[in-house]
């Protein structure tokens, strides 16, 4: 059975040689993420090219994720080394203090406005959580604190306030940059980091147009402001990522999992696509395998209907690049032959504002209850197989279209197999269709396909759906 659920896996020093991501581009990765908080910009441009060529020779269209890093709130450095606060022991945090100052009583703090976030009784969460601090007092530049939670603690480590609550905005003076710079890349997502409002993505949204960018916006879920706003965010957004690190650490570990239930879920519904993130085979960074606790975390998002699974230290610093997305696509094809809960009813039973989006609903319908072999979208944008692809019907979904950027955004969307294709006439197109299909070796005579098309050329055009039995 072909894999439903697609992979994301992120370039860097482990995996950027031609020879490496060739055999990752075969063990099933559809997505390569650059990832913006680590390197310099002409090291992602090269592994933009580096992709591009590797994916153009092996026949495949890949999609490019831009990932901002965002406002990460980090201590400063200690002047002789790591330092072991230990629970009770008074310690500060101070904006003013030299970058290299830091030792066993205080540390600096590049985030200006941390004196003014917080208040007494506050909780700052230290190196994901590792270190947990209580406020006592701000004086000034200064933030007076308790440990609670002790533990090594060494340079330039994150700060997250237990509950969200640090102002600090989404989008930095480096990541207007670096969106400039992805643009100019030709990326096909961005993804952007902390959003709290939907204002987030708009403004960024505003950058990437006025850039001359293209790419489809990704909105981190990473901040417990941004779950009051969950629905504005996905709709303000192209693509949602469930953004485990952070998230976890500010709303608490065991709130995490029904969070992350609850972001696929409505992202499905909203027709968005949703990516799952962190720490997913974080063993494999150094081991050969996976933990079972591993296998079943991902095994868990697919069942939930993400569309795709995210890679990250796993293969940009890993020891097995390769071997983590073979693993994990070996995960993802079993959980897929999973019993899951019946999601498509609820998408049948809305009531449809779009031409497209009832045409999309009757097809995935149709299919299912004729046990149909594959659906078939002619599609510009390719929204139309994105909205069949929320019925999850088990069904394959071709995407078949003559634009390059649609096939590579395509790359992401869970069941949807994007197919280069320009028929040579609109009389002759549903035949030509099928002809590419029968040559891929995908249907054969006597297989019952659904195939949707437009009158209109353009997104939303889709007006048509047609029962074809093959030859």
């Amino acid at each position: 059975m072909a894999r439903r659920t697609k992979i994301v896996a992120t370039l860097g020093p482990a995996c950027e040689n031609s020879d490496v991501l060739t055999r990752m581009l075969r063990a099933g990765a559809d997505v390569l993420r650059l990832n913006y908080s680590h390197g310099r910009s002409e090291d992602q441009a090269r592994r933009a090219e580096t992709a591009r060529a590797v994916a153009k020779a092996l026949g495949l269209d890949i999609a490019i994720l831009a990932d901002l890093q965002g406002p990460k709130i980090r201590i400063e450095s200690f002047a002789n080394g790591p330092v072991e606060l230990v629970e009770g022991q008074a310690f500060a945090l101070d904006t003013a203090m030299g970058a290299n100052a830091g030792d066993q009583h205080a540390v600096g703090c590049a985030y200006e406005n941390l004196p003014r976030d917080v208040k007494p009784g506050d909780v700052l969460l230290l190196n994901d959580g590792a270190i947990a601090l209580r406020v006592e007092k701000t004086t000034g530049t200064r933030v007076e604190t308790t440990v609670l939670v002790g533990g090594p603690l060494s340079n330039r480590k994150g700060i997250n306030k237990q509950g969200g609550g640090l102002s600090a905005a989404a989008l930095t003076d480096k990541d207007r940059e670096d969106l400039r710079h992805a643009c100019a890349l030709g990326v096909d997502f961005i993804a952007v980091s902390f959003p709290r409002t939907a204002q987030d993505l708009e403004e960024a949204r505003r950058l990437m147009q006025a850039a001359g960018g293209k790419a489809a916006l990704i909105a981190k879920i990473e901040r417990a402001e941004a779950l009051p706003n969950l629905e504005a965010i996905i709709a303000a957004s192209d693509a949602v990522m469930v953004a485990r690190g952070d998230l976890g650490v500010e709303i608490g570990d065991a709130e995490l999992p029904g969070w992350q239930k609850r972001i696929i879920a409505l992202a499905r519904e909203m027709n968005r696509m949703v990516i799952t993130a962190t720490q997913m085979m974080e063993s494999m960074i150094v081991n050969p395998l996976p933990t079972r606790a591993e296998v079943s975390d991902v095994a868990n998002a697919v069942m939930d209907g993400t569309d795709a699974v995210m890679l990250s230290a796993e293969t940009a610093t890993g020891r097995w690049p390769v071997k983590v997305v073979e693993a994990m696509a070996r995960v993802c094809v079993a959980a897929e032959r999973a019993p899951t809960p019946e999601r498509e009813r609820r998408l049948i039973e809305k009531h449809f504002q779009r031409v497209d989006e009832a045409v999309a609903m009757a097809t995935a319908y149709t299919a299912r209850n004729m046990h149909a072999e594959a659906i078939v979208a002619l599609t510009d944008s390719g929204h139309t197989a994105l909205l069949m692809s929320r019925a999850q019907t088990g069904i394959p979904i071709y995407a078949l279209t003559p634009y390059e950027a649609t096939r590579r955004k395509m790359a992401l969307c869970r069941g949807v197999y994007p197919m280069s294709f320009k028929p040579r006439s609109a009389e002759t197109q549903a035949q030509e269709a099928i002809e590419l299909l029968r040559d891929r070796q995908v249907v054969k005579t006597g297989d019952r396909i659904l195939l949707t098309k437009g009158d209109a050329t353009g997104p939303g055009g889709t007006n048509t759906m047609k029962i074809i039995t093959v030859g």
